[in-house]
Formats: C-alpha cells, structure tokens, sequence
C-alpha cells in the first residue's frame, strides 16, 4: 500500500470512529505499527489529525455526554494510572490535610501512600470505595455525606456541597472525564460537578490526575477552568496546555 492511500485509509477510520490505537490501524491497513506510528506522526505534523498517546482522533474536540460505571472504567488505561497514581501518592506530606475525589486514578493513589508516613493525614473523600479502602489501612477518613451516585460510587447533592464548605484543605486530587483549552475540566454530571467545584475553592492547592485520552474531550458541565489545577498525566498529547496550567508528565511516549 502507497503512503497516501495509507494515510487516506487512516483517515477515513478516523471519520468513522472519531479515534483509533495505533495496533487497531496496524491490523486493518495489513502494515506494522512502526508504520502507522510514521504516518500519524506526517498527518499530525500537516494538521490533519491529533496523534495522542497510542494513537490518534480526528482534529478538534470530542464531544461526549455518557460515562461508564466504575467497573468498566477501572480496566481502561491502567499503566498510565498507576504511574500517575504513584507520583500523586508522593506529594502528599504529613499533616496534609486532603480531599480525594471519587474516580478510578484517584483510587489508585491509595495503592502507594507510604502509610506510616501519612499516618497523621486527615482524609475527606466523597468516593464509597476510597473511604473503605482509606480505612482499611487505619488512616482518619471522612465523608461529606449526600446522596450515592451508583455509577461513580460518588456522593453527590446539596448535603455534600454543603459539608465541604466547612473545609480547608491544603491539597486535593481530582479525577476529571475531560480536558478542553476552550471547556475546561468537565464532567458528564450536573450534581457531582458541584462538589468538585465546592471542594477545589476549599484547596490550597489542586491537581487533576488524567490519563493522556482525557484530553480534547469535552463532557456537558464543566466544573473548574484549567489555571484552576495543576494536571498530572503520563503523555501530553499536544504542548499548547503547557501554556494554560502547570502540567506533569510521568510517563513516556511509545
């Protein structure tokens, strides 16, 4: 096959699914990886496409409205979370006092906190499964209470937004479905948007942990602007963000 009837193939895909890995256009266009990383790399360097870790989408924002469950979310990206994970875990100090958002990168920070050296950090967290966990390991953990989200196994509504406002925290860690430069930090949820908002104006310092696929995705309310929050993430998919917000990339590119 040709370098333009590849690259025409691959864009064509992209028309269709909006995105596609770099082992998916591999198998369909009969050519190695190698290949498909080279050609990515032209059509992104001539503004047809957005290579991103592992692949590519089409040019411009993705717009979403549905999220999946916890269940199904905890499989996706997960190399990538753990390495974000870690270095979230590691920035926590003693006597920190910190919120933990409900969400899958999230949950995993717990996996590294160095427990006797946080043994004196006071945890608030709105996340049913961060707080069993938070517990298990004899660390103080709080909840907001409010109403459950079963999706998200998150505590949302007024009581929860309200209980927050009480709070002073010196850190909190955030999950977020999507980064836009125009949108911000957004979220498929009115409700759980609005703890997110209420717990960050309550941080003496905020930071987003997403996976490099959270960005050029735009999800119905956003609930914090990107200066707002350090981001930590494995791969940047493309430096203009550098310029909005401090970001940290804990992973290399493939």
């Amino acid at each position: 096959m040709l370098t333009e009837e590849r690259y025409s193939a691959i864009m064509q895909t992209l028309s269709e699914k909006k995105a596609a890995t770099v082992s998916q256009l591999a198998e369909k266009l009969g050519v190695s990886e190698s290949t498909i990383r080279r050609d990515l790399i032209a059509l992104d360097n001539a503004g047809r496409l957005c290579k991103v870790h592992g692949g590519a989408t089409l040019n411009g924002n993705l717009y979403l409205t549905q999220e999946d469950d916890v269940s199904t979310k905890q499989d996706q990206h997960s190399s990538e979370k753990d390495m974000i994970a870690r270095y979230a875990a590691g920035l926590i100090e003693p006597e920190d006092f910190v919120f933990l958002d409900a969400g899958t990168t999230t949950f995993r920070l717990i996996d590294y906190l160095p427990v006797q050296q946080v043994a004196d950090v006071a945890f608030v967290t709105n996340g049913i499964q961060h707080a069993a966990k938070l517990a298990a390991m004899g660390l103080k953990v709080y909840l907001p209470g409010g109403r459950l989200k079963p999706v998200t196994q998150a505590l949302v509504g007024t009581e929860a937004v309200q209980n927050l406002s009480c709070y002073n925290f010196t850190k909190g860690f955030f999950g977020t479905n999507g980064i836009s430069s125009t949108a911000g930090f957004s979220t498929p949820d009115f409700s759980e948007s609005k703890v997110k908002t209420e717990a960050m104006q309550h941080c003496r310092k905020c930071f987003v942990l997403a996976d490099s696929s959270k960005f050029k995705r735009i999800f119905p309310v956003t609930f914090a602007r990107l200066p707002e929050a350090d981001i930590i993430t494995d791969v940047l998919p493309d430096s203009k963000y550098k310029k909005l917000t401090n970001i940290v990339e804990v992973g290399e590119e493939k």
